[in-house]
């Protein structure tokens, strides 16, 4: 089945290479397809890529080669949840030490500029559970993190 919601990705030439990291690094992603320009555009010449067609962590998204108009920023991201250290440390470090950079709360920005929230699902949890006690002690351990640290999350969580 098709999905009726694609989220459209603007890349200045390198949404290939976006692509296929993505498939690479996250679970359920993948490269469908990959479409070349019929022509000459304001970015590119006939045959280059224009678009590619991906899944990130099973959400199918188009790559854009739109060229150098638009940039990606913090108000747009995708949010990863993850099980345990290993998977958020895995995640992390693919993005981080492929040219991103650390951010705060456990968010951090590929080398294309797209910003990554890697959550382990114990953190959400908590944030979002009943007791606001237990919210507030872990919101304010998660407010000191980069990289969420989950051991530091749970003793928060169970203090």
């Amino acid at each position: 089945m098709t999905s009726k919601n694609t989220i459209c990705l603007w890349f200045n030439g390198t949404a290939l290479d976006a692509a296929e990291f993505y498939a690479k690094t996250f679970p359920d992603s993948a490269v469908k397809a990959v479409h070349h320009a019929p022509s000459d555009f304001p970015s590119g010449k006939k045959g280059d890529v224009l678009t590619v067609e991906f899944t990130v962590a099973g959400i199918p998204c188009v790559g854009l080669n739109g060229g150098p108009a638009f940039q990606h920023s913090e108000a747009f991201s995708f949010q990863i949840s993850t099980e345990d250290q290993e998977e958020t440390d895995r995640l992390w470090n693919a993005i981080v030490n492929n040219g991103g950079q650390e951010s705060a709360c456990g968010w951090c920005k590929d080398k294309w500029g797209l910003s990554w929230q890697i959550s382990p699902r114990v953190l959400v949890e908590a944030v979002a559970g009943p007791d606001p006690v237990v919210a507030k002690r872990v919101f304010e351990a998660m407010m000191t993190m980069k990289k969420i640290d989950i051991a530091a999350i749970e003793a928060a969580r169970d203090a």
